[in-house]
């Protein structure tokens, strides 16, 4: 709609994806803050509270916590890109499509635990990754077969695309976007843990979409040109929903984002991963959902092979409440580390 003003009212200044992306920043941000207290209102009326695994203990007093609060900040990024984006650019809506059905994934699982009061009751681990891999190759194959998206792998520190990945790639993209979206789900166990990681890596990769969607900056950073900029305002309207929904999650929480926001926001971590060709320069700009997911790995491998835990509890937040660090201090050193590893990130595509 914004860019209406521009192509049916020669308003100049909305034809700028910068523009755009700061409308829809303040859009979602608004939006958000607005109507989260009514959500949390609704969710306690109802008792839709967080169940608290047995097994953390630290955590009982958070159990008539609210949760599915990313259903608001989801809806509140949605509404805001569909205002500011170009309708006719694929890759803007497929990213608006990642949110919307991992979203639905989510809020099936959540629904499941809130109506039984139990926190294995959602989908089964089996019904959720078959649910994932439906949307995320559906998503791959579109941006392959209809959107004759680029396919070359890109690695970082190297001018020139490793190889072309062809049929594969629906696969790679597919896999990208599915371990994405669990290793952000994984993370999500503390106050705010979740949001502020991610909230950088949308910045890093909204950023790497703008240039790669700019001729002349891509071309003198020597990386691809591909019309992805347009997915840089869905970046920036999601950032903005995230700094409104941690106004109500910081420490202490007044509600969870749930599985119906972790999941959409590592899915469409992963799809920015993918449409800025910095799947593997990912590793470093997600490094804390990185971390968070190799220790439930090597935790679970440790015992099935030695029957011993390397960790006091996976993933590793647990284990350093297990060691009595203040929630808050762990918090805040795992923001420092996102903040950093994304600085580095930034930092790499100079160096080719």
């Amino acid at each position: 709609m914004l860019y209406l003003l521009y192509s049916e009212w020669n308003i100049n200044l909305f034809q700028y994806i910068t523009v755009r992306a700061g409308f829809a920043f303040f859009i979602a941000l608004l939006l958000t803050l607005a109507l989260m207290p009514r959500f949390i209102r609704w969710a306690q009326s109802g008792g839709r509270h967080q169940p608290i695994s047995d097994y953390v203990n630290a955590h009982k007093e958070k159990a008539k916590t609210p949760t599915m609060g990313g259903i608001v900040f989801i809806v509140s990024t949605i509404v805001a890109s569909l205002l500011s984006v170009r309708f006719e650019n694929t890759y803007a809506l497929l990213g608006i499509a990642v949110l919307l059905f991992f979203t639905l994934i989510g809020l099936i699982d959540d629904w499941g635990k809130v109506t039984k009061k139990a926190n294995l009751a959602g989908l089964s681990a089996r019904h959720k990754l078959l649910m994932q891999l439906g949307v995320s190759t559906a998503v791959a194959l579109l941006l392959y077969a209809y959107a004759h998206f680029d396919s070359m792998l890109y690695l970082p520190f190297v001018k020139n695309p490793v190889f072309d990945m062809q049929w594969s790639a629906v696969f790679f993209w597919a896999l990208v976007m599915i371990a994405s979206s669990n290793a952000v789900n994984l993370t999500d166990g503390l106050d705010g843990l979740a949001a502020v990681p991610s909230i950088a890596a949308l910045m890093s990769l909204g950023i790497i979409a703008y240039i790669i969607g700019h001729a002349g900056l891509s071309s003198y950073l020597l990386m691809p040109n591909l019309s992805v900029g347009e997915v840089a305002i869905v970046s920036s309207a999601l950032m903005g929903a995230l700094v409104g929904f941690l106004w109500f999650n910081a420490h202490p929480a007044e509600v969870f984002m749930g599985d119906s926001g972790s999941l959409p926001l590592g899915a469409f971590i992963g799809f920015m991963g993918v449409i800025a060709k910095s799947e593997i320069l990912l590793l470093l700009i997600g490094l804390i959902f990185v971390i968070e997911t190799v220790s439930v790995i090597l935790q679970i491998g440790s015992y099935k092979l030695r029957k011993k835990r390397i960790f006091l509890m996976a993933p590793i937040h647990h284990h350093f409440e297990m060691k009595n660090w203040a929630e808050n201090k762990i918090i805040v050193r795992f923001w420092i580390i996102a903040m950093l590893s994304n600085l580095l990130a930034l930092i790499t595509l100079k160096i080719r």
